[in-house]
């Protein structure tokens, strides 16, 4: 089920009603979220809802596990079960084609026939997403960093919360489940700040996002390239990719504030950002905090004795994982790589964070510049369609001639990046992702009416999926 379709408003729609009537009633309502959390990941399809209930009652099993025994031989033991069934799940899903393509591929070129038989097995949506936060809770646990649950239904209830369920954020159990243990007021702050962030996120989705969609297709589906091609192309995804994604984010944090929950900020102002380490504090920071707390940290502690050097591998092994984790394809794989790389530089040049402070206001200026220059020839390597099309736009770049349509092409970007840019160095300047919620009564109206026309005269029958769908 989309958030940009009918079918959610009206499921939207019906669900408010029924858990105004049952707010109250703890129990009920968590049956409720988990019941109408199921249908909406089973909209798209039913079989894999089989997964999802098998994730989380292993790890709520392994949870329980880990709070009767202090032994330490025991503990690790039901960790490695429970962390051993995601990964697994998850590799089989998600990575067995491709990396029996990938080994084909290879004996091929040195002369040893290998013909893999692949699976063609359909991507379960959002099982990076939801794999990640029930390891985060047997994890943590483990970690005795929170209690373990004791109620199945508030256990499923945080892992199949609907709102953040297929694409995010990944949320914590520390800061998620006690939510769903304890009642919850709905509050007009909470109202306004949702139908805001709801509103917003579904403007940046269907009227930005899917707009610049078409313009970087235009380019990365052809065949031959120049520099200025290259460069408008990659704007227009990188636009596109920041609106679609922060744009569901918003969208699921909106629905969550109107029924009383928060859930995690994912993204701040992150195209804003003056090296690459300030840029993963702002982009997908759930993700950031994940591979931060429980691949990079544990890296970084074993590898300590070889210190930079340690450091330094931890770092790259670490954003290999996360090109990894966001698709079974080569190139996500030099995403990965290209960042680990990125930030390892950065710890050369800047070792500590307050070394970034301590600049004038031209250095910053540059090294903004650096920063989108090197993270904007990263969503070449992301969303490039192979290896080859990575080569020939590289070299395309030292090509500086024009053809007659970017003229227009230029037109269209500017026309929708406006907007974006306009709300954000407001955000920014007044430090505040809610600032439009300080407008006066009427003027934040006329600005909400605005938004609705827009997204009313663009909204598609042919509804695009979020891009994270496929992650």
């Amino acid at each position: 089920m989309l958030f940009n379709s009918d079918v959610f408003l009206k499921f939207f729609a019906a669900f408010l009603l029924l858990f105004w009537l049952v707010r109250n009633h703890l129990a009920a309502r968590n049956v409720l979220v988990v019941a109408a959390s199921y249908l909406f990941y089973g909209w798209w399809d039913w079989r894999f809802l089989s997964l999802l209930f098998i994730s989380s009652a292993v790890d709520y099993g392994v949870g329980l596990a880990l709070s009767r025994t202090d032994a330490p031989r025991p503990r690790r033991l039901w960790l490695l079960l429970s962390i051993a069934l995601s990964l697994s799940l998850l590799g089989f899903f998600k990575y067995f084609d491709f990396f029996a393509e990938s080994l084909a591929a290879v004996l091929g070129r040195l002369h040893l026939p290998f013909h893999p038989r692949t699976l063609g097995v359909i991507l379960p949506i959002g099982i990076s997403f939801y794999t990640f936060q029930t390891m985060s809770y047997v994890i943590d646990v483990y970690r005795r960093q929170i209690p373990a649950t004791r109620s199945f239904i508030n256990f499923l209830a945080y892992v199949s919360f609907f709102p953040q369920l297929v694409a995010g954020p990944i949320e914590r159990a520390g800061h998620l489940l006690p939510q769903f243990e304890g009642a919850r007021s709905i509050t007009r702050p909470m109202l306004e700040e949702g139908l805001w962030l709801m509103l917003w996120g579904m403007f940046k989705k269907v009227v930005l996002a899917d707009n610049f969609a078409p313009l970087a297709d235009l380019v990365y589906q052809g065949h031959t390239f120049s520099g200025p091609t290259v460069a408008l192309g990659t704007l227009a995804f990188g636009f596109q990719i920041y609106c679609d994604f922060s744009g569901y984010s918003d969208i699921a944090r909106g629905t969550a504030r109107v029924l009383g929950f928060d859930i995690m900020v994912n993204f701040n102002l992150p195209y804003a950002a003056t090296n690459v380490r300030d840029f993963w504090r702002r982009w997908h920071i759930s993700l950031s905090r994940w591979i931060l707390d429980y691949i990079f940290i544990p890296l970084q502690v074993q590898w300590q004795r070889w210190r930079f050097l340690g450091t330094a591998a931890a770092l790259v092994v670490t954003f290999l994982a996360s090109g990894l984790w966001h698709g079974a394809a080569w190139n996500f794989v030099l995403w990965g790589l290209w960042h680990g790389l990125g930030l390892t530089v950065h710890r050369i040049v800047c070792p500590t964070p307050n070394a970034e402070r301590q600049t004038s206001t031209s250095v910053k200026t540059l090294s903004w510049a650096a920063t989108m220059a090197f993270v904007f020839y990263g969503w070449l390597l992301f969303r490039a369609r192979s290896l080859e099309q990575i080569v020939a736009m590289t070299r395309a770049l030292g090509d500086f001639s024009r053809p007659a349509w970017t003229t227009s092409f230029v037109i269209n970007l500017l026309a929708f990046a406006a907007p974006l840019v306009l709300m954000e160095i407001w955000q920014a300047r007044a430090r505040n992702p809610l600032a439009p919620l300080s407008l006066p009564p009427w003027a934040r109206a006329t600005l909400q009416g605005l938004l609705l026309l827009a997204i009313v005269l663009f909204w598609e029958n042919d509804k695009v999926p979020f891009i994270y769908f496929q992650f």
